[in-house]
């Protein structure tokens, strides 16, 4: 059963944890800890956390500005908020040292927490990043796009089919985006709104996609594991100068899967990551 733990992150914000660790696992010491993408939540983990939970210590938490954590009007998110709450949490669960899987913007989260703390960090996996700067067109478009949304959505039916097949960033058919996208909606009285607030996730983005992150990939000491989608945001070859940049890099790709490798293909993301983690978590 999946139990919530409040935990106070920094400047005081609340955030909520979410604990999968199953009774055969030990219920202290060293764990693993999820961390979810820009606009995600710690149930985008639950596939992977249910495979992890019967042997670890196994929480994901939903980052500020997102799921159940608080979502204060003045923030801040910046990286340094992102990241400290994030070491709060490992601290205040005595999780450490622990083996960081980020997705995305979590992904950076963990590898900044592992450059700058590492007596917390022992392993790390990072899911579809890049650590070159994505630039001022790119927050352009994000912004563009948040304003095509159709706010609100009658049903979550019309939000799995919106962001599954009508978003015009949707190439082909896609039922695992649209499935994602309904996690992170409420329903309100005049229909379906997401959990977060665009702003903010904008506010968010605004911290990281303007400057590149190889410097503090380079720091990163423990092993890790770089792994992406064919069709993901992480081209190849910028995801194998991140493995050769990392002291103590690993590789791995899904064939099949875009930028929600983890979510649309937990089997084939399991498979990729199992070997490592085994590793790591046994060391």
């Amino acid at each position: 059963m999946v139990r919530r733990l409040d935990v106070t992150g920094a400047d005081g914000v609340r955030l909520a944890a979410w604990d999968f660790t199953e009774q055969t696992a030990p219920q202290s010491g060293p764990g693993v800890l999820l961390l979810h993408g820009l606009m995600g939540s710690a149930s985008h983990w639950a596939s992977a956390a249910g495979r992890l939970a019967p042997r670890h210590r196994t929480v994901a938490l939903d980052q500020r500005g997102h799921g159940h954590s608080e979502k204060p009007a003045a923030g801040p998110f910046t990286r340094e908020a992102y990241v400290a709450d994030a070491a709060a949490v490992v601290e205040r669960l005595g999780l450490g040292p622990v083996t960081l899987v980020g997705h995305s913007m979590g992904a950076l989260t963990a590898w900044q927490l592992a450059a700058e703390r590492p007596d917390l960090v022992r392993a790390l996996v990072i899911c579809d990043m890049r650590a070159s700067a994505l630039g001022a067109a790119s927050q352009r478009e994000w912004q563009d796009w948040f304003r095509r949304w159709p706010l609100p959505f009658a049903s979550l039916d019309a939000v799995r089919r919106w962001f599954g097949e009508d978003d015009p960033w949707v190439e082909r058919p896609r039922p695992a985006r649209g499935a994602f996208f309904a996690e992170v909606m409420a329903e309100h009285p005049d229909g379906w709104r997401p959990v977060f607030d665009p702003e903010q996730m904008l506010t968010s983005r605004e911290t990281w996609v303007h400057d590149a992150h190889w410097d503090s990939l380079a720091q990163v000491r423990c092993p890790t594991l770089v792994v992406r989608g064919l069709d993901g945001e992480l081209g190849r070859a910028e995801a194998q100068e991140m493995v050769r940049v990392l002291p103590h890099g690993a590789y791995a790709e899904i064939p099949d899967a875009g930028h929600l490798l983890h979510y649309e293909h937990a089997d084939a993301w399991w498979e990729a990551v199992e070997p490592f983690l085994n590793g790591a978590l046994t060391a």
